[in-house]
């Protein structure tokens, strides 16, 4: 277990955060006057990010039990690298997934039912997106003199309706395109915007993905066993970590960090 976090990770973080590292260390050595890196920016693969966590997923399920391992390095592989879902999520654990790959049955059904997915989710995002995305894109173009509160309203709320349709779009096309071969993959969304806390947002926002942090990583620091202090630093490292893992930038350690505190905030309250 710990030999495939340490791969995994490595990976991940050679590919995804080396180049964020070196331009923070070269802006420090600039206040020094010192000469920056020498260093060949690494390109990005398409779909670390979702792939090396569903690594890290098998060998937690097969170490804990909740699924047997592969005897066939091609259906590991099948596994790591299922297409539909590998750009965009939905992240796909291993024992949600493994008897489906080891016995697939493609019926005409699961064909008809997973075309009428994906284009579904197509017109979430060509239609919904990509109209509303004009509008937010034009609202955070505005220069901050010439931006009024209803054209910085009107963008915050486009964007709100942009991102939604956006991801939620791509889940369903991937979850339509896997029905169609014969997969089920995990729904991702549901009615995110009909949250009534933060807590239940986070219960109904790429699923796949808080789920995999809670069972992965915030319950195995303690979750809420080890008293409220510990309960809520596991919760901000949770989110720090789920923020960075959206992308090597300092404005998803940012959002990561909110979301962490407002999460904190409301479960020290709860009940109360």
């Amino acid at each position: 277990v710990a030999g495939s976090v340490a791969v995994n990770l490595a990976s991940l973080g050679s590919f995804k955060y080396a180049n964020f590292a070196v331009e923070q260390w070269d802006a420090l050595a600039a206040g020094f006057g010192q000469p920056p890196l020498e260093w060949a920016a690494l390109a990005l693969p398409i779909g670390i990010s979702f792939y090396t966590f569903q690594s890290m997923s098998y060998v937690f399920d097969v170490a804990r039990g909740t699924a047997r391992p592969f005897r066939n390095p091609l259906d590991f592989a099948l596994y790591v690298s299922m297409f539909p879902q590998l750009v965009a999520g939905p992240i796909v654990r291993f024992h949600q997934i493994a008897d489906q790959i080891r016995e697939r049955r493609s019926r005409l059904s699961d064909v008809s039912e997973g075309a009428v997915r994906f284009l579904f989710g197509l017109v979430k995002k060509v239609v919904v997106a990509d109209s509303v995305g004009g509008i937010a894109d034009a609202a955070f173009a505005s220069s901050a003199s010439g931006l009024s509160p209803g054209v910085a309203w009107l963008g915050i709320l486009a964007y709100t309706l942009q991102i939604y349709f956006d991801f939620s779009g791509y889940s369903d096309m991937a979850i339509g395109l896997g029905r169609f071969f014969g997969f089920t993959f995990p729904e991702n969304f549901n009615l995110p915007y009909r949250a009534a806390s933060l807590t239940d947002f986070w219960r109904r926002w790429h699923i796949s993905l808080s789920s995999w942090l809670r069972d992965y990583l915030y319950i195995p620091l303690g979750g809420n066993r080890k008293g409220p202090f510990r309960r809520l630093l596991n919760v901000m490292i949770t989110m720090l970590l789920g923020g960075l893992w959206h992308g090597a930038a300092w404005n998803f350690v940012i959002w990561g960090g909110i979301h962490g505190m407002a999460l904190a905030v409301h479960r020290a309250f709860m009940g109360k």
